[in-house]
């Protein structure tokens, strides 16, 4: 069965707690297969990391090529005795289907998956262009063998994207209430003091640097980094963990350290924004104080796709079925988005997110109907 309901009941039904698929993606890749699609299921692999499988499928040769993203990964239920109904049991009561990835993303993707089938069927079986799906298993973890890869073996084998949505639940309190265009970058780092270990009776043969690591905590947090843009909000540095791996209470420890993350905007770079930060430790620091920044990796680049006749068409899609017009918003966390913005133009708008990664993850059955039909306005207009 087809609808988007039966779909994400399916998919739910897959334990697929990042790395393991579960079947997951062979609920899909059926589905896609029958109504015509070309499917590649295709695994990367990188030491260290567990094996992701992913699912590419495309219907159509020619532009425009519009591509649907999204992830059946999920993260653990947690306490699943904690759960109303079982945490995979995909089970409908009160007008919510219930289970981990209901709306982060299953839901998403049944809703994606079930409005290109329709379209499929309403228009002789081929769409005037082409339709795809870039679905990993590898987005709730690490995301090393999953999307980030994908896209690029979809690249050296020709494949061209014209412009994607990705399902994530973008919605905050209602069905096209927000559609997100961009995303803040993340970039972490510890901040490493180093001091003198010593008896705490003996202060002047030591060199405490819990004073002084807290001095350089309040003059990195104090400054603005800036002060937003005109899509983006300001960027904000925030201390995570203070340490010193110290259980005496009589030792000065030797060394201090503070884990930090910057959620940034297009106002600056990955590279700028490391530079003006270690600026201002250097200036903090003065000629005393001895400390240094261990950047963490980062695969998370700020992106944002400008307003447009993209952002518009789907604007319109949303007004249509829901009577809302959608805030276009950069905000919240990080996601595949950041990946698919340097092959072509993404925006990310899936069901309402305020039960997902929660026990008891639950989506509207209304809200997936809907979300069906904005999608199918959306390919509707895109081939139009």
């Amino acid at each position: 069965m087809t609808d988007a309901l039966t779909i994400t009941r399916d998919l739910i039904r897959c334990p697929s707690v990042t790395p393991a698929d579960a079947g997951a993606l062979g609920v899909l890749e059926a589905l896609l297969k029958d109504a015509g699609f070309t499917t590649h299921r295709v695994t990367f692999s990188e030491a260290g990391t567990a094996d992701i499988d992913n699912l590419y499928a495309r219907i159509g040769t020619e532009g425009p090529h519009i591509t649907f993203a999204g992830h059946t990964d999920v993260v653990p239920p947690g306490d699943e005795t904690a759960w109303s109904l079982g945490a995979f049991s995909g089970e409908v009561k009160d007008g919510y289907i219930y289970g981990r990835g209901a709306v982060d993303m299953k839901g998403g993707i049944a809703c994606s998956v079930a409005a290109a089938l329709a379209y499929l069927r309403d228009h002789g079986g081929q769409p005037k262009g082409s339709i795809s799906f870039l679905i990993t298993g590898d987005e709730e973890d690490v995301s090393i063998n999953g999307t980030i890869k994908l896209l690029q073996w979809a690249a050296e084998r020709g494949e061209k994207f014209d412009h994607c949505v990705l399902g994530e639940p973008s919605n905050q309190e209602v069905m096209g209430d927000c559609i997100k265009i961009g995303r803040r970058g993340s970039q972490s780092g510890i901040l490493i003091v180093e001091g003198k270990q010593g008896h705490v009776a003996y202060p002047h043969r030591a060199s405490n640097p819990v004073p002084d690591i807290s001095r350089l905590i309040v003059a990195l947090s104090d400054e603005p980094l800036d002060h937003g843009s005109a899509q983006f909000q300001p960027s904000n540095l925030e201390f995570t963990t203070v340490d010193v791996g110290n259980t005496a209470t009589n030792v000065i420890a030797g060394i201090a350290r503070a884990k930090f993350n910057i959620r940034y905007n297009d106002c600056h770079t990955q590279q700028s924004l490391r530079a003006l930060v270690e600026e201002r430790l250097a200036k903090a620091c003065g000629n005393r104080i001895r400390a240094y920044i261990d950047w963490l990796p980062s695969n998370s680049n700020v992106f944002l796709t400008k307003p447009g006749p993209f952002t518009d068409l789907a604007v319109a899609a949303i007004e249509e079925v829901t009577g809302r017009k959608p805030e276009l918003s950069t905000t919240g966390g990080t996601s595949d988005a950041r990946f698919i913005s340097s092959y072509c133009p993404v925006i990310e708008f899936g069901l309402v997110g305020q039960t997902m990664h929660q026990i008891d993850e639950r989506a509207s059955v209304a809200d997936i109907a809907t979300l069906t039909k904005i999608y199918r306005g959306i390919l509707d207009r895109y081939f139009a």
